[in-house]
């Protein structure tokens, strides 16, 4: 008996010597699953973007598991922008999360004689890409009530001529990720709230929406009494006004530590039976001494029927709209 067990050992041994695999089976798994560097994220998002500009999805890199949705809605390889798509635009910044084996491109990417704002998440696992999670707004996307006399904020131009900084933060200046995670999150929390004076966010801090927004870094002169900044022209201001009562499934997708950028999304909820749509969007957040500087967001004023974000751990239809709701 103990020959035969003897015997079994040395012949697992030496099948884990002939594949490679000299660890045990839980330390191997980790091996293939550890995270990609920002060397490799930044080839494989390279990679992959070529690939879509190719129209070619297997040059892309993609796991046979891979998953992608753009505004929400599932895409198969090869679907959506990659179809529509006639190039690169005018802008182009990427960001690059080792810890979560994920990078962000966002800019500009053409249709035609037109150029579309993009926000794109891609993630990588198993020396592949897995995930891709597209926002794309386009001129003439319908807006707020959905219906085609309106049509959703939208400016590139406003946002070619006053892009987010290609830059390398001093490590000196950094701040941890963890506390650049919280500032975004007071920045939702103030809008729930309706009011910016908690939000930690610095004076004069920029937002544009599809590109459109006041591209002055500098307040408009702030009322001494004026404590929820609604006459403020920056990132905290006019929050009363945004009929909002929740922005629900917030995630904090990635953290570019060296550039100081969040990488963000979340849906904007409306009253209950208001018809007003859903507002789902992807934001980059730019973060000087741990506090929002500039705020750049493709988004989308999106389909009562569609589910948003469709991501874990909201994959299904979050909330449920009231028109499904009461159509059953």
């Amino acid at each position: 008996m103990k020959a035969t067990m003897l015997s079994a050992a040395i012949a697992l041994a030496a099948t884990g010597a002939m594949t490679g695999f000299a660890v045990s089976p839980a330390a191997a798994q980790s091996s293939r699953e550890q995270n990609c560097d920002r060397a490799c994220l930044t080839g494989k998002l390279d990679q992959f973007l070529k690939a879509v500009i190719a129209k070619d999805p297997a040059q892309a890199g993609l796991w046979v598991g891979f998953r992608q949705t753009q505004n929400a809605e599932l895409s198969p390889p090869g679907g959506g922008i990659w179809e529509t798509n006639t190039g690169m635009g005018s802008l182009d910044r990427r960001y690059y999360d080792p810890q979560t084996s994920q990078a962000e491109f966002f800019g500009t990417m053409r249709e035609g004689d037109k150029q579309a704002v993009v926000s794109l998440r891609m993630k990588v696992q198993y020396g592949q890409v897995t995930e891709a999670e597209w926002h794309i707004a386009r001129d003439g996307d319908p807006g707020i009530t959905g219906d085609k006399n309106s049509n959703s904020m939208f400016n590139v131009d406003n946002l070619i001529k006053n892009p987010p900084a290609a830059r390398t933060v001093p490590v000196a200046q950094r701040r941890p990720r963890e506390e650049l995670v919280a500032a975004v999150n007071s920045y939702f929390d103030g809008i729930v709230a309706g009011t910016g004076r908690w939000v930690q966010a610095n004076p004069g801090c920029l937002r544009l929406e599809n590109g459109q927004g006041a591209p002055e870094w500098a307040l408009r002169g702030v009322a001494e009494e004026d404590q929820d900044f609604q006459t403020a022209s920056d990132c905290r201001s006019g929050y009363k006004g945004l009929n909002i009562v929740n922005v629900q499934a917030r995630r904090y997708l990635m953290v570019d530590e060296e550039a100081q950028v969040v990488v963000a999304s979340a849906t904007f909820i409306r009253e209950p039976l208001n018809h007003k749509r859903r507002n789902s969007f992807m934001e980059v957040f730019y973060m000087d001494g741990g506090k929002i500087s500039g705020v750049y967001a493709a988004m989308v004023y999106a389909h009562p029927h569609l589910p948003m974000p469709n991501w874990a751990p909201y994959e299904g239809n979050y909330p449920i709209a009231p028109s499904v709701i009461n159509a059953r």
